[in-house]
């Protein structure tokens, strides 16, 4: 693995979640904390100064950028930001799904979890 990539791992729960609302595309700050609230099933709620904290050190780590793409622009709002993963930030996401996936092998292999 990137030594680069291993520096940032593990990644807090807030900034995993954020970049994993970004995997499927690019969001707004309030599209990220909604979809975040929807793949948790309500059990994390990221609030506004948590959110925008997160995405400028996001950005100043190269994991995320600010996208110029927009939707119709009648539909969208002219201030919004929108965000998505950098390749880098791919990279790191997906380093550490393999970091957590590992660890759910063994949860798994000891039966922590039971009949889930």
């Amino acid at each position: 693995m990137d030594e680069k990539v291993q520096k940032l791992l593990p990644l807090t729960p807030t900034v995993f979640h954020l970049m994993l609302a970004l995997a499927d595309g690019e969001k707004h700050g309030y599209g990220m904390m909604r979809a975040v609230e929807v793949e948790t099933q309500g059990q994390m709620q990221i609030r506004i100064g948590s959110l925008y904290g997160s995405v400028r050190r996001m950005m100043e780590a190269g994991l995320i950028e600010e996208t110029h793409e927009r939707p119709d622009p009648d539909l969208d709002d002219e201030r919004r930001r929108y965000y998505g993963l950098t390749p880098f930030g791919r990279q790191v996401l997906t380093a550490e799904a393999a970091r957590i996936a590992q660890a759910m092998a063994v949860i798994q292999g000891k039966k922590i979890l039971g009949e889930v």
